[in-house]
This record gives C-alpha cells, sequence and structure tokens, in this order.
C-alpha cells in the first residue's frame, strides 16, 4: 500500500494491550491518528482495539513480541501492506524483573531478559520502521524511559531495569543524532510512577498523566526538540 499525502499519521505503540501503552492508542487515536496497537497476544490486543474501536477510535490491532526477529519482520510487513508504513513510533514494551534484587545477587539471565525487551528489542523495532520515516522525511519516535534510569539520580533500586532504561536514553541520544535534520524527532520520556501491572495500585499518577508527555511527543511539530529526556513536558537532566 502507498501513502499518500493528506493521508492521516499512522502510529505503532509496543507493548499496548494494557496499561500507560493502551492509554497512549487512546490519546492518540483521539487526535485524529490511526493507530496500530500492538501485542505479544494477538487476542489480547485485539480485545484492546475492539475496547478503543468502541469508542468510535481507528485502531487496529498487530502482533508484535519485540524480542523475536520474526515476530518484528511480520509485523512490518503486515503494517506496510496494510498503512503504508508508520509515521510514529512509541517504545512502550518494557519489562521489570528482580525489583529487589541488589547487583551483586541478581543471576546475570535477569538483566538478559530485561535488556532483549528494553533495549535489544527497541534496537530491532527501530531499525524495522525507522529508515522509512527518513526516506519519507517525517517520524516521531518516542521511547518510554524511566526516572529509575536517570544517571543523575539512580539508586540501588532494581538493577536490571534501572540499568536498561539508562541504556534506553543512550540509544535515545544515538538515534536522534543518527537522524538528525532528516525529518525525524527522537526524544525518551519518563512517564512518573504510574498505576498500571507494573506500577501497582498504590502509584500517584493515572495512566492518563503517564501518555500526556509521550503523545505529545509523538506529535511534536517540525521544529520540536530531538535526541532529549522529558518529564511533564519539561526537560530533565540525563
Amino acid at each position: 500500500m502507498a501513502r499518500r499525502d493528506g493521508d492521516a499519521r499512522v502510529a505503532l505503540v509496543t507493548g499496548a494491550n494494557r496499561g500507560i501503552g493502551l492509554e497512549v492508542c487512546r490519546q492518540l487515536a483521539g487526535q485524529g491518528l490511526r493507530v496500530i496497537l500492538t501485542g505479544r497476544d494477538r487476542a489480547r490486543a485485539e480485545a484492546a482495539a475492539g475496547e478503543l474501536r468502541g469508542e468510535k477510535l481507528d485502531v487496529t490491532a498487530v502482533a508484535l513480541d519485540v524480542t523475536d526477529a520474526a515476530s518484528i519482520r511480520a509485523c512490518e510487513r503486515e503494517v506496510q501492506k496494510q498503512f503504508g508504513g508508520v509515521d510514529v513510533l512509541v517504545n512502550n514494551a518494557a519489562v521489570l524483573v528482580a525489583e529487589g534484587a541488589t547487583l551483586l545477587d541478581i543471576p546475570v539471565e535477569d538483566f538478559r531478559t530485561t535488556f532483549d525487551t528494553n533495549v535489544f528489542g527497541v534496537v530491532e523495532v527501530c531499525q524495522a520502521f525507522v529508515p522509512a520515516m527518513v526516506a519519507r522525511s517525517y517520524g516521531r519516535v518516542v521511547n518510554v524511559s524511566s526516572g529509575a534510569g536517570q544517571l543523575s539520580s539512580m539508586t540501588t533500586y532494581a538493577p536490571a531495569y534501572s540499568i536498561s532504561k539508562a541504556a534506553l536514553n543512550a540509544l535515545t541520544i544515538q538515534l536522534a543524532a543518527s537522524t538528525k535534520g532528516r525529518g525525524v524527532l527522537v526524544n525518551c520520556v519518563n512517564p512518573g510512577w504510574v498505576r498500571t501491572r507494573m506500577g501497582g495500585r498504590g502509584a500517584p499518577r493515572s495512566v492518563e498523566a503517564g501518555a500526556d508527555t509521550i503523545v505529545w511527543l509523538a506529535t511534536l511539530p517540525a521544529n520540536g526538540p530531538t535526541g532529549k529526556f522529558f518529564s511533564d513536558r519539561r526537560e530533565i537532566a540525563w
């Protein structure tokens, strides 16, 4: 399928069948974007997309496991066939394991599991979708990071997760530098401690608040920032 001038922008959100990802899909579709809601389990992704379509939003489900190269390739082919490409990529999929472990006792395998999703998966998904953005001279990439990955305030919390998010921030800088001046804006965001399955019921922020800055970065104007780290729409230190 070929993209035509005037077509609505297309956004793809990873790990989007619940939590912040689902709310990002809702808000982007509410702004008139055509949204591709992805998840590892197609049935769950379809159910989530159906919920949003029930709200009269343009949302399509596609299966995507960011740790599986074959799944990424299949997703890219399906998206190309149905939509002709992606204009906005929100890398939201993430895992949090061994939250209470310390650096000296966490199994190395927990680092591998964490990096497979939180870092390497993002690299492969970007490699699949960003080159076409560069070719069309338009793209917005938002990497969902965390305050836990902020080097200036990092603690001993969840070593694998925190270090993976710091790596994601570095990835953001690299990708922004490699696409600068080519119509693609790449940023990362700390959504805060949000009431999701990962964040828990005691978290102080709603999914609506957590999604806000992600959606703002996903819809930046051409003169918007790139290669920066944001929280509540304000740039923060690395």
